[in-house]
């Protein structure tokens, strides 16, 4: 099978970890027989140096012409002082709302060799496998009209019935896949967007009798993804809440740089991204951790592609390099046992190889 991806490198350890995450994919390419034509675009600060805007033309066409999209990350301190419409943060929401990427999944998991760098006591990371289900064209973010002056500020939270059902749905869908658990979170006691966001959730729920499903208002969300992690599954909200919830959540795995996610669009068109930022103080020292850059082309492979064997492939070399004991610098480690990102992606792309070998092996004596 053939495909074709847009790699939008962005900012400052960008470029570092979608190389990883294009190696890795490249493998797995090697061992299903898949060929993955990487197509580079701008984006973001690296877009407004070269071409005066943090969306160029040229990289929406690519990206039109593409089956799914590879972000690194965007923004940093070089760009604070650049008016609102020329943040390179205005790429990224520009790029969301032209595809319609109105569905935000991020998931968070707790590896067991991982649970001593979680700030939370062991016992309560212990376990934690959920996913926010994210709206992402919506609300505040989008909402007209916005503006300030010096001595007012507007913001605008409008949501529409379509945009939340879309979203809902998704997630009772998801549901069925994994636990049959969502968690609806809103603030039902102060927003009316909160109150149509419940009523939806209840009509869309009675569709799914074999989903629990339960609401939450998003302050005791934000105090029970501390207390008591592990008790949630999917994690539906809209989208100011759930940008900061999967914040808070992110930390529970030990790092940031562990993190994917999946922005989609109805017909299964995304465009996939590590949860970490541009992290403009360690680019180009090759010590950034590829791995939320490497895990997001697995998402990328089951979410849009279709391909669960390989995308599991990617997943288990992941957890076995982790459970080898390797990590990158930022987990507080054995000196032997600390990689840089090039041979943390060397290690990642041994494991998926060791079982292209075995499968040539298996093949000649079958």
């Amino acid at each position: 099978m053939k495909k074709r991806v847009a790699v939008l490198s962005g900012d400052g350890i960008g470029k570092e970890v979608t190389e990883a995450a294009v190696a890795v994919l490249d493998s797995i390419g090697r061992r299903f027989h898949h060929k993955f034509e990487w197509v580079y675009g701008l984006l973001g600060g690296a877009a407004l140096d070269e071409a005066g805007h943090p969306i160029p033309e040229e990289t929406i066409k690519i990206c039109e012409e593409s089956d799914a999209i590879l972000l690194g990350a965007i923004g940093g301190p070089k760009w604070d002082h650049f008016p609102k419409e020329l943040r390179p943060e205005k790429g990224l929401l520009q790029i969301r709302k032209h595809f319609e990427l109105s569905v935000n999944l991020r998931p968070v998991q707790a590896y067991k060799t991982l649970l001593a760098f979680s700030p939370l006591k062991e016992e309560v990371a212990e376990g934690v496998d959920l996913v926010f289900v994210r709206e992402l064209t919506g609300g505040l973010y989008f909402g007209e009209p916005s503006y300030h002056t010096d001595d007012q500020a507007v913001d605008t939270l409008v949501y529409g019935r379509e945009e939340i059902e879309r979203v809902v749905r998704f997630a009772f869908e998801l549901a069925k896949q994994r636990r049959n658990k969502v968690s609806s979170i809103d603030k039902a006691n102060v927003l009316e967007s909160s109150r149509l966001w419940r009523k939806i959730v209840e009509e869309v729920a009675a569709e799914y009798p074999e989903v629990e499903y339960e609401h939450m208002l998003v302050d005791s969300a934000s105090m029970k993804l501390i207390t008591s992690p592990a008790s949630f599954d999917v994690i539906v909200t809209e989208n100011m809440f759930g940008d900061i919830l999967s914040d808070e959540a992110s930390v529970i795995a030990g790092s940031l740089g562990m993190l994917p996610s999946a922005s989609l669009r109805a017909d299964g068109f995304g465009l996939y991204e590590p949860v970490h930022g541009s992290a403009p103080d360690i680019a180009g020292q090759n010590k950034a951790n590829p791995v939320g850059a490497i895990l997001s082309g697995a998402m990328m492979l089951r979410s849009t592609f279709g391909m669960n064997q390989e995308a599991a492939a990617i997943e288990e070399a992941v957890r076995n390099v982790l459970e080898d004991g390797y990590f990158t610098g930022e987990f507080k480690v054995d000196g032997s046992n600390v990689l840089t990102t090039t041979e943390m992606t060397e290690k990642i792309i041994e494991e998926i190889e060791k079982e292209l070998i075995s499968d040539h092996i298996l093949a000649a004596y079958s």
